[in-house]
């Protein structure tokens, strides 16, 4: 594969603009990007000319020639991109096309957390679904994600999960394969997927609370995502929500991983029940009315509702879009959710807003390609 070569000037302002709202007519992109009908035309024929582009059908009537206009669209199969979520334990990929629709997916575990056995695990997987590729064209770009601090979309500073200090994972990477790497926080990437391509994505402002192994926070703000080294912290995570709750590793009483998190929930529940359960376990028994795992479902829905009220009450969002393996809690405990969330917002505060993502790892890997198709689109990282 050639070098990566990410679109610039107009002619990225013009594919962005398709990208994320396409199809557009002429007239709309000539607004959009401050081009003449000439130039536009000139720039974008050799997009058309490369298969990057598409004129569709359906657009209105041109009074000034009599016939209908072709409004233009990318072709999402032009660029096909492989995204991969490192977990503690597990690795999960996806392919994608550049509109981020996901054709093919698959989960390996992670047995060997070397960063060259990690390494060799990514490829191996990127190679599986590489093969899936709509008439074997070769991928443009690859994603990696995971949890932790990374720097320059290449160097994992810190990954508590894969025990992981000041690995530069993203040349290891490079080393061995000729297709454009780029490695992200997996928070920030999801938060990306969810402002691009997801519930987000007509948006100005939304807040993206995550929980599952921990608890994460991402903001947009004017159609821009707030990134900060914090974000890989988890800081959210330490908010306190319940004064007599239980306390999480730094000794914090009722704060948001004592409460949310997976581990958190089927530990309080099995304690409850007087046995070990899973999540999904932990839930159904809430869910049945049984005594012990309600109160701990129903306090951890409390949580939530408070959590969510606090994001919206210093960010004031048009949107709270909640995800993360853990996420069904909202559903089984949405009573104590709203009361709490009801509980703490000004009762002529305007209603919250909010969506689920599926809770699945995927959208996690899907978050990955995301930021590939990015630095592919937008020529940074």
């Amino acid at each position: 594969m050639g070098a990566w070569q990410p679109l610039s000037g107009p002619s990225r302002q013009v594919a962005l603009e398709i990208l994320l709202d396409g199809p557009l007519s002429r007239a709309e992109l000539s607004r959009r990007v401050g081009l003449s009908p000439g130039s536009l035309t000139r720039l974008t024929k050799p997009m058309v000319e490369s298969g990057l582009l598409v004129e569709v059908e359906g657009g209105p009537t041109d009074a000034k020639v009599g016939r209908p206009s072709q409004p233009l669209d990318l072709d999402p199969n032009a660029h096909h991109f492989v995204g991969i979520k490192l977990t503690g334990d597990s690795a999960i990929g996806v392919l994608t096309t550049l509109r981020a629709d996901v054709i093919a997916s698959v989960e390996r575990p992670l047995v060997d957390p070397t960063p060259s056995a990690v390494a060799e695990l990514v490829l191996e997987l990127t190679d599986e679904l590489a093969v899936q590729v709509p008439g074997g064209t070769p991928i443009t770009g690859l994603g990696v994600s995971l949890g932790g601090r990374v720097a320059n979309g290449s160097e994992v500073r810190w990954a508590p999960y894969l025990n992981w200090v000041d690995v530069p994972f993203g040349e290891i990477l490079t080393g061995r394969t000729s297709v454009p790497v780029v490695v992200a926080n997996d928070l920030t990437s999801l938060t990306e997927a969810t402002h691009w391509f997801g519930a987000g994505r007509n948006s100005d402002r939304f807040v993206l609370l995550t929980i599952g192994a921990g608890v994460g926070y991402g903001l947009v703000i004017h159609k821009r995502i707030v990134d900060s080294p914090d974000v890989t912290l988890g800081l959210i995570g330490h908010h306190p929500l319940i004064p007599d709750g239980p306390r999480c590793d730094r000794g914090h009483r009722g704060c948001a991983l004592s409460l949310l998190t997976v581990s958190a929930v089927t530990e309080q529940v099995g304690a409850a029940v007087g046995r070990p359960v899973g999540y999904e376990e932990a839930l159904d028994l809430a869910a049945k009315g049984d005594p012990g795992a309600r109160e701990v479902v129903g306090r951890a829905g409390r949580a939530l509702g408070k959590l969510i009220a606090a994001a919206a009450n210093f960010t004031m969002p048009e949107l709270v879009v909640l995800g993360g393996e853990g996420v069904r809690l909202a559903e089984v405990a949405q009573d104590e959710l709203l009361a709490a969330l009801h509980a703490d917002r000004h009762p002529s505060g305007a209603e919250v807003t909010m969506v689920l993502q599926p809770a699945d790892f995927s959208e996690w890997a899907r978050g990955a390609a995301v930021v590939a198709i990015q630095t592919f689109v937008l020529g940074t990282s």
